[in-house]
């Protein structure tokens, strides 16, 4: 019993590393053929990936605004800090729930989109047709949607925080009242460009990298029926939250721990 619990540990642990390798391998081969994707392949697939995301990441910007601006005011004002409520609103979208929030919806909209793309090319032999002749798929159909991904996920983040602190002024100021000078001249005094602003655009670009390369990796590497497809859409949504969250805590701890 203990033999066989330790063999199926150690298919586990193996399994995970192979799976680790296929990954790694995969990416490369994106990376080392972004040169010659074609502008028109990657505009096309930043209109289709950034384009159909923006109405969700709009709207969800907006209402995470009319929240933080809710719940902060009733926060601060207990301590009689309500002309803070901007800057816990921006500090708030542009380190932390701008990035995040947009993976995990970019993951959820864009992510399963390509997967599932991929997955009926890969279902359909038209990668392996591609192969026979003589167009490298990696080049012609995986790396003009990494680039795509990988340029629309930060303008998205940057769209939803906007967005978010736009929501947030509506709730504090034009609802409750909040003085409106106080709001946006605080903001500007406490929000530092180089360490919250900068710092939360390269968490939106590492996690736009993770999440397209996880998604077209699932896509490409799914059993070739509408079962496989369906779970590879499935573990791209489940591996990427989890991804994007401890990548998150990673990194906050690298950013912003020394002020």
């Amino acid at each position: 019993m203990i033999t066989n619990l330790l063999a199926k540990l150690g298919r586990f642990v193996l399994g995970i590393f192979a799976s680790v390798g296929r990954f790694g391998i995969f990416s490369w081969q994106i990376l080392s053929r972004l040169a010659g994707s074609g502008v028109r392949n990657v505009i096309a697939q930043i209109h289709f990936i950034g384009n159909y995301s923006l109405l969700i990441i709009g709207v969800s910007g907006l209402f995470v605004g009319f929240v933080l601006g809710l719940q902060g005011y009733y926060v601060l004002v207990s301590y009689g800090s309500e002309e803070a409520l901007g800057v816990l609103v921006a500090l708030s979208l542009v380190r932390e729930l701008g990035p995040v929030v947009t993976a995990l919806l970019f993951a959820g909209r864009a992510g399963t989109a390509l997967t599932a793309e991929i997955g009926l090319m890969r279902s359909g032999e038209q990668l392996a047709a591609m192969e026979m002749m003589g167009v490298d798929p990696f080049r012609r159909v995986l790396a003009p949607r990494f680039i795509g991904g990988f340029i629309s996920m930060p303008i998205l983040a940057l769209i939803f925080s906007a967005v978010g602190i736009i929501g947030a002024w509506i709730v504090g100021v034009g609802l409750i009242g909040t003085d409106s000078g106080a709001f946006w001249s605080q903001m500007q005094a406490a929000v530092d460009v180089q360490h919250d602003i900068v710092n939360g655009f390269v968490k939106s670009v590492v996690f736009g990298v993770a999440v397209t390369l996880i998604a077209l990796y699932q896509g490409y590497a799914s059993r070739p029926t509408p079962d496989g497809v369906a779970h590879a859409t499935t573990t791209t949504v489940v591996v990427s939250s989890l991804l994007v969250l401890g990548l998150d805590f990673m990194m906050t701890a690298w950013m912003f721990t020394t002020v």
